[in-house]
This record gives structure tokens, sequence and C-alpha cells, in this order.
């Protein structure tokens, strides 16, 4: 029998250097409010909010991998792919590809201050 559940993926988590600085940015970029959590584990972290028991994920401080090597998140914008890149580069990341159409949306490869290969996604 072939496994094949409703949601493959269940749950990410973004490591970076600087808790703060990563929240403050991930803010800005997905015009998002991340809710700091203190209680849930050796450190505190931050965590992506979603409707509905979706899937979502956090922040936490970790050593991300060597700038762009480490798997890709994807994440979806908040308006249009453009507005979140242009965000996305202003707060200091830096945007890698030009726009991929794909028959459920465009997305875009970035890099995010920490060097963690970040997907944005708007269908």
């Amino acid at each position: 029998m072939t496994f094949v559940p409703d949601n493959f993926n269940v749950w990410m988590e973004i490591p970076v250097t600087d808790l703060d600085k990563a929240v403050n940015f991930y803010n800005e970029v997905f015009k998002t409010e991340l809710s700091r959590v203190t209680d849930m584990g050796p450190n505190e972290f931050a965590m992506f909010p979603a409707k509905n028991s979706g899937v979502a994920g956090h922040l936490y401080p970790g050593t991300p991998a060597a700038r762009g090597t480490g798997p890709t998140i994807h994440l979806v914008c908040p308006d249009t792919l453009e507005e979140t890149m242009e965000r996305f580069a202003k707060a200091g990341g830096e945007i890698i590809s030009d726009p991929i159409t794909i028959p459920a949306g465009r997305f875009a490869y970035a890099i995010d201050p920490d060097g963690n290969s970040i997907g944005l996604f708007a269908a």
C-alpha cells in the first residue's frame, strides 16, 4: 500500500543566527506577526501564523546550512510576487531568480539574511 497523506509537509523549521532580527525580517517581508514561544522546548522560537490549524513552522536559534545549500522552504506571498520580492530585497535578503511560472502559480528563489533558501510563492 502506498502512503498518501492529506499533507506530506507537516512542519518546517528555519534556523537563524539572531532570532530578533529574523522575526523582524519575516514580519516585514510577509506582512505578518510571528508569535514568540518561550515555554515549549529548550529554546525560544517564533511561530508563523496559519488559519484553521494549517501547516506552518517556526524560526529557531540555530546554525543555518552554508549559504543557499540547505533545503528550500516555500512561503506564500501576502500580495503579489513582485511586491514580496521587493520587500524581501529591501529588508536585507537577496532575490536569486526571476519569477518562475508553474501550473499552481508563480514563485522566485531567494536567500534570507542567514543564508536560508526561501521560495516566494504566489498563486
